[in-house]
């Protein structure tokens, strides 16, 4: 009887702290209700959204954001996830005016239970829509205050929004772990899919993290709970709970979507140049969506070609040694759209890309530019060029005497012969007859060097000046795409939150691949060479693969092209090559130059761009490059250019002549001996 007597006090008690409770309420709104934030503008939210960084195949890259956040519209939502925030947070959503007057008195009433002694648990009465009142214009303190114009808060925005533009607002701005706001990021990070594509089990879960955003160890019991709660309030029946409680939580490794490494190089690229472009706030906070132009497989098949080379190379150095380093860059030659591009061994080690930041000596892949300007002035693939020591030549004041790899001369030899094979004495004879101005101003036009050279010399134009594998790159890529100067794409398109395309219409940045015509001549810039003299060089540089010193960038059953470099004292090896529509390449170096050593040249960056071209042209089939009109074939003996009815002993190779271009005439050249290339400076 005395229980009975204690509880009926007891109950009285609570009834009359609530008469007090709404009575002190109404007070404090008096008080508080004046001074407000303004709540009006969340009538058209938008919220900071996460940029997402996208390869050309579609595949996410990685996100940009100061937080993680996909806004998902109520429409979009899936009904379950819906219904499982409001059973675990606020079950009474749809019919309360935004303060819960039932939650609120059986919250006093377990509170005041548990603090008797009672076995019951402390428990909370902020509704969904006080959660969104704080949330965006309050802080976390647990003051009366606080809770007061949160209420008050929560009522206005009742009578100004619908429910379902209120669980909008909740479910995009609620904070899940991980760093993400909102259910679409937290779908994403905890389980890789959009939110259409989540299970109950999953729906469960995300409902149970805002109660402990971070705390994982009881995740299972949280998320069963929620299913419970489920099926208290009709939502699901105990058959669905139960399978959904036997479901395993599969939640994503560390909980945070990791960008594969090979990748890191490229997207730290574009993050540069975007920054530099539109800026901090819009990039980090406008839900930017970016297509870029990177190939997953052939940045794989870069990232891989390249490290197994320097891998090989650096295997038994102490940790203490410096690493040889390198980068490799693949590009359409017709559009710039760079499809792989590796920055050196480890993005995690250095973040510097020495594809497009690293400024080093190129070596003699600058002679296909001098050789080209030979070829404008009319010279042949075939005119004879001295192989023959060189005497008295001064440069800064020092003498000079160039030699060849092999420390031979040879003679009268074809200006074929001396690029296949890359000779530097013949090259240097080659400088002083068409000019110094007009061997480098070759490399200028085509952006290999800067056109405000201070100086110029004999040094350069063999190669002695510094650009980027880059630069050097979309210098090789004019000599096949018809002499045009072009631009490296990193993003084909970019689109608002919205959809729209930001800078350019979305159909005008149609993707290329080998079954599109280059885009239209008259929509290009003025070509840097004619076309007849491109093809011969290309002829050229097709016989440096197949007879010269690129002998390892060959890629059966593949036309290739391609010009090795070394410099002196083997300090930076380079190779550049191209099929019709791929062109890639590779530098190999250390950081602080120094040479690689005994053994180690060009060919070792002719095999990094062979193992990656295997794989990119794997499914293509093979494509010659196309010859312009009025050129002209001729079988001749290669190592003489003198037609093969005259000389027949040796290479015979098909030549190819300009109008008024003929054969050598057998009385004026000496007999060459081809010797084998074996490392050197080529």
């Amino acid at each position: 009887m005395k229980y009975k007597k204690y509880l009926k006090i007891f109950i009285n008690f609570i009834f009359w702290c609530i008469v007090a409770g709404i009575a002190g309420l109404a007070a404090l709104i008096l008080i508080y209700g004046h001074d407000l934030p303004d709540y009006k503008n969340l009538a058209t939210y938008t919220p900071p959204v996460a940029t997402r960084l996208y390869a050309s195949d579609g595949s996410l890259l990685i996100e940009y954001a100061e937080e993680r956040r996909v806004f998902i519209d109520f429409e979009d939502m899936p009904p379950q996830l819906v219904n499982a925030f409001i059973a675990a947070e606020d079950q009474n959503f749809w019919t309360h005016p935004g303060i819960d007057v039932q939650g609120i008195v059986r919250a006093s009433f377990n509170n005041g239970m548990k603090m008797l002694g009672f076995d019951t648990k402390f428990t909370g009465a902020s509704t969904i829509t006080q959660q969104v009142a704080k949330n965006f214009f309050l802080s976390s303190d647990r003051t009366i205050s606080r809770k007061v114009k949160e209420a008050i808060l929560a009522l206005r925005l009742e009578r100004s929004f619908s429910k379902k533009h209120i669980m909008t607002l909740y479910l995009n701005e609620i904070f899940l772990g991980a760093r993400a706001y909102g259910v679409g990021s937290a779908a994403l990070m905890y389980f890789n899919k959009p939110v259409k594509d989540l299970s109950l089990a999953e729906c469960a879960f995300l409902a149970s993290l805002p109660k402990a955003p971070n705390d994982r160890n009881r995740a299972v019991e949280r998320r069963n709970y929620v299913l419970k709660r489920m099926v208290s309030d009709g939502y699901i029946t105990k058959e669905e709970a139960t399978i959904a409680a036997n479901e395993p939580l599969n939640i994503n490794s560390g909980f945070t979507a990791q960008m594969e490494p090979e990748f890191q190089y490229f997207a730290e690229d574009v993050r540069r140049n975007l920054l530099e472009k539109i800026g901090r706030e819009t990039l980090y906070n406008q839900g930017l969506y970016i297509k870029t132009t990177i190939i997953p497989e052939y940045q794989r098949a870069a990232t891989a070609a390249l490290n197994k080379e320097l891998d090989a190379y650096n295997s038994g150095k102490s940790a203490k040694e410096p690493k040889l380093q390198g980068a490799i860059i693949a590009m359409n030659p017709h559009t710039g759209r760079i499809v792989a591009m590796s920055g050196g061994r480890s993005f995690r080690e250095s973040s510097f890309n020495r594809a497009t930041q690293a400024y080093r000596q190129i070596g003699s892949t600058i002679k296909p530019f001098v050789y080209l300007a030979a070829l404008e002035k009319g010279y042949s693939p075939e005119s004879l060029i001295l192989d023959a020591p060189i005497v008295g030549w001064r440069e800064n004041n020092k003498e000079w005497r160039p030699e060849n790899y092999d420390r031979k001369f040879l003679g009268n030899i074809p200006l074929r012969f001396a690029l296949e094979t890359s000779r530097n004495v013949p090259a240097v004879r080659l400088i002083e007859q068409i000019g110094v101005r007009d061997a480098i101003d070759a490399a200028q036009r085509f952006g290999v060097y800067p056109k405000d050279l201070k100086s110029m010399n004999e040094s350069l134009a063999l190669g002695s000046g510094e650009t980027t594998l880059q630069k050097l790159v979309l210098g090789y890529s004019a000599f096949v795409n018809g002499g045009h100067a072009i631009e490296p794409k990193m993003i084909d398109y970019i689109e608002d939150r919205y959809g729209n395309v930001i800078g350019g219409q979305k159909h005008q940045q149609i993707e290329w691949n080998s079954s599109l015509l280059p885009p239209d001549s008259s929509e290009k810039s003025e070509p840097l060479s004619d076309a007849q003299s491109l093809y011969q060089l290309v002829s050229i540089l097709q016989g440096v693969v197949e007879r010269g010193t690129g002998k390892q960038a060959r890629v059966e059953g593949h036309t290739i092209a391609g010009k090795t470099g070394t410099t002196n004292d083997v300090k930076d090896v380079w190779f550049v090559g191209f099929s019709k529509n791929l062109i890639a390449g590779v530098y190999l170096g250390y950081d602080t130059p120094k040479s690689l050593g005994k053994g180690a040249g060009s060919h070792m960056a002719a095999r990094v761009f062979a193992d990656f071209m295997r794989v990119a042209l794997k499914n293509e089939s093979n494509q010659p490059f196309p010859v312009p009109d009025g050129l002209s074939f001729v079988r001749v003996n290669r190592n003489t250019g003198v037609a093969a009815s005259q000389d027949p002993n040796g290479v015979i190779i098909n030549e190819v002549f300009k109008p008024g271009q003929t054969p050598n005439q057998i009385q004026n050249v000496e007999t060459v001996t081809e010797k084998p290339v074996v490392g050197g400076i080529f």
